[in-house]
């Protein structure tokens, strides 16, 4: 449990962060806290530092990114392009589907809940305030016409009109602590998991109507619905069970139990296999959709985090938050940098890696898979990268995931 004193109260908190024990009354509180004395300070664009700079060996040109970063670390494959400082508690990030636009939530913001920026330079285009609360997580619907922002404070979701930024609808989930969402294929359905409450909340957005609560296992987080419409896919993060709900009876079975954090889901139906981050092991899990077996996909850094395949489903994107403070502080920086790590989808191999800044956490590509934008929890920042083709990443000998790991202590 963390403890914050605020204007001479006290507030009691909670974090995703993986102990050797997860007692349930920690789950009834907050996960992060959010640095609201940073609340009242511009963001402001940092460019690649210039110190040693190692300029990549290729040329990489993709999307509408014409500025190449020319000041990453030796054999380094992806190439960071600059940093939006000054963004209190970032939790999560989107880019909008044609790229222009990226949005970041802030957790636990009473003057801005998201914050929009420029994808292409940083610089800040809006921020929106979500009635004095916070944001968690923030996805598009299909045609990004419009955002959904989850508010754990409030248990609510705020629809957003992308273009005007403006809300357009509040909707209840009539539950407690909401985290992730996710629509369903054909973008009729809306489905937001409430850590607290232990169900999944659906909404048909047509009407904006709360069509039911489905209850899951312990503080469910990551979602994936099945393009079919039948079933819905929840991480359970207080076992580390994968849970597969059918959605015509709402009832739900564990598949498996990894005795982990189950945190995030990413899905390739093509393929037939889900990913799925497990924070309290270390690892992300592969669940064969044909059968719901489940293995290991592969080992990752420290307290595995938020998870983003590309758009050809090639690579897999991991933030992993790393080494907490002590085991019971996670809400100060570490003895160990953070890192988000790429993978090949077919073989499991690592194709780079990124030492990132304290906590990764907010994570997204963009559609057209240049750009790579994270966050780092602790240092209020987001880190934008250009992310090159996978044959080149693959012609990459791992890039630096040979070496990245001698970094990470500070």
């Amino acid at each position: 449990m963390g403890v914050l004193f605020m204007g001479g109260g006290l507030i009691l908190f909670a974090n995703e962060g993986f102990s050797a024990q997860k007692p349930k009354e920690q789950t009834q509180l907050h996960e992060e806290i959010a640095q609201t004395q940073s609340s009242v300070v511009q963001e402001t664009v940092s460019p690649s530092p210039s110190q040693e700079p190692q300029p990549l060996p290729i040329s990489i040109e993709r999307g509408t990114v014409k500025h190449i970063g020319g000041a990453d670390r030796p054999g380094q494959i992806v190439s960071h392009l600059f940093d939006i400082v000054s963004v209190p508690s970032p939790k999560g990030a989107a880019f909008r589907p044609d790229g222009e636009e990226l949005w970041v939530t802030m957790l636990l913001n009473k003057k801005r809940g998201v914050a929009v920026f420029d994808a292409k330079t940083g610089q800040k285009i809006k921020d929106i305030n979500l009635q004095d609360g916070g944001g968690v997580e923030v996805i598009f619907s299909q045609d990004g016409k419009f955002v959904y922002v989850s508010q754990m404070e409030t248990a609510q979701v705020f629809e957003i009109d992308a273009q005007t930024k403006e809300i357009t609808r509040v909707l209840d989930t009539r539950s407690s602590w909401t985290k992730v969402l996710e629509l369903s294929k054909d973008g009729k359905t809306l489905f937001a998991s409430n850590w607290v409450g232990d169900n999944v909340s659906e909404f048909d957005l047509e009407t904006g109507g709360l069509l039911r609560t489905i209850s899951t296992v312990d503080t469910p987080r990551g979602l994936y619905a099945t393009r079919d419409g039948k079933n819905l896919y929840v991480a359970g993060f207080e076992n580390g069970d994968i849970q597969k709900v059918d959605l015509r009876t709402g009832k739900g079975k564990v598949i498996f139990t990894s005795g982990g954090a189950m945190r995030h889901i990413a899905g390739d139906e093509d393929k037939g296999v889900l990913y799925i981050s497990d924070m309290g092991k270390g690892v992300v899990w592969k669940v064969a959709l044909a059968d719901d077996s489940v293995t290991e996909f592969a080992k990752t850094d420290i307290n595995t985090n938020t998870i983003a395949l590309s758009p050809d489903k090639k690579v897999l994107f991991v933030s992993c938050r790393g080494k907490n403070a002590t085991e019971e502080n996670y809400y100060i920086p570490g003895a160990e940098w953070g890192s988000v790590l790429l993978f090949d989808t077919e073989s499991g191999n690592m194709l780079d890696a990124i030492v990132g800044g304290n906590q990764p956490t907010a994570l997204d590509v963009s559609r057209d898979g240049a750009l790579l934008a994270f966050s780092d929890f602790l240092d209020n920042r987001i880190q934008i990268y250009q992310v090159p083709s996978y044959e080149v990443l693959q012609a990459g000998n791992g890039g630096r995931s040979n070496v990245y790991k001698a970094e990470l202590k500070k």
